[in-house]
């Protein structure tokens, strides 16, 4: 739509940026070196995909962390979820929390402060780290085993 408009009406593409590889490699590694027609920010090397590889914090180390629980853990798995109930928790306001019968309690902070976890036995992946309290943060999440 950008490129038929001339420029005027950047249709779907104004909210789409190409995904960033490598942090060193013109336009971060996407595509050839011939400019895309998508902009990318001019900081968006720090995203690059060879950076998160070793940063045990980043965006990319939490995805694969969770493909490696949907495939270990039972509770994350689809195949041979019918039957399994989504149940919404009891939460503090500004937290979601839900279950599905046999799996994991997810809980999510959108609220303006740290709360208190349920009663757990593990918790599974985090998208963040957990405050001095050993709360969740703000906009946070946390896959629980009860």
């Amino acid at each position: 739509m950008h490129l038929r408009s001339g420029g005027t009406d950047p249709g779907r593409d104004g909210c789409r940026v190409p995904l960033p590889w490598s942090a060193r490699a013109p336009y971060a590694g996407f595509g050839s070196t011939t400019e895309p027609w998508l902009p990318q920010p001019a900081d968006w090397g720090s995203y690059a995909a060879d950076r998160q590889r070793t940063d045990p914090g980043s965006m990319l180390s939490l995805y694969r962390e969770a493909l490696r629980l949907r495939r270990t853990e039972p509770g994350f798995r689809t195949a041979g979820a019918e039957g399994r109930q989504l149940t919404w928790l009891p939460s503090a306001p500004g937290v979601l929390a839900f279950a599905r019968t046999g799996g994991p309690v997810c809980v999510v902070n959108l609220g303006e402060g740290p709360v208190e976890l349920p009663e757990h036995t593990d918790v599974l992946l985090l998208s963040g780290p957990l405050d001095g309290q050993g709360r969740l943060p703000r906009d946070t999440a946390a896959w629980l085993r009860p």
